[in-house]
């Protein structure tokens, strides 16, 4: 591991507004913040907004700057990564902006019943493999995972460069008769993206070098606990 890795894990330690459950925090059991963020962790009542595979924490810190009334917490298992979100956000002294280092599959044992108020997914990892379908962020287990700690009326917003992770989550959502509210499949080339929509992470900025289209989707739950698959998989585009 690199000095600069460890270094970065070191500092880690000293962001207060950085968790980092430890795995028999998590696994099949309920972590102490579970349903008590807002008490014990923001120490207000303000609504909690989640970024799923934050990386760097861009968005994340992007929304706590708009949104101070809205408590924002990105969620990665990158350490290294997680790092430049919480540093940041430290000397800024955003205090409506924290970091939880786990994986999503754990998130369950993190966040109780209507305890989270919407949820964006920026650049996911597509997973583009036929065994590794089930992995995708907008799968029906990840959906259902989802399920146990939004809000009513929740949005789920996804931002990717993925053409194929966006008709995905279109037929999962379809599959599943949910409320989309708004769908683009090239949000910079139609005009459509807004002040939120034009953040940019490090990875977007590549991608629209790349002349790839960047597309959108946000939709609700509407109360469902339990999701299927959809019939959707066109086998060109898997590897």
């Amino acid at each position: 591991m690199g000095k600069d890795k460890l270094r970065r894990f070191e500092e880690n330690l000293t962001f207060r507004n950085l968790v980092q459950p430890a795995f028999e925090e998590v696994f099949r059991t309920d972590h102490r913040l579970k349903g008590r963020w807002r008490q014990d962790f923001f120490g207000n009542d303000r609504p909690i907004v989640l970024e799923l595979g934050c990386g760097r924490g861009e968005y994340t810190v992007a929304l706590g700057r708009m949104f101070p009334e809205t408590n924002f917490i990105g969620v990665d298992i990158k350490g290294a990564r997680m790092w430049r979100g919480a540093k940041t956000a430290t000397e800024e002294g955003l205090d409506n902006v924290a970091f939880l280092r786990t994986r999503i599959e754990f998130i369950t044992s993190l966040f109780g019943p209507r305890e989270v108020n919407g949820i964006w997914i920026t650049f996911p990892d597509p997973q583009l493999k036929k065994n590794r379908i089930k992995k995708r962020l907008t799968a029906p287990a990840f959906l259902g995972y989802y399920a146990a700690f939004l809000a009513p009326g929740a949005p789920v917003h996804l931002k990717t460069d993925s053409q194929h992770l966006h008709r995905y989550t279109k037929a999962v959502i379809d599959r599943n008769g949910l409320t989309t509210e708004a769908a683009c499949d090239d949000i910079y080339g139609t005009g459509y993206a807004d002040d939120i929509l034009s953040i940019r992470t490090a990875y977007e900025t590549q991608f629209l070098k790349q002349g790839l289209p960047i597309t959108y989707l946000r939709f609700r739950l509407d109360g469902r606990k339990e999701f299927e698959a959809p019939v959707f998989e066109p086998d060109e585009e898997l590897s």
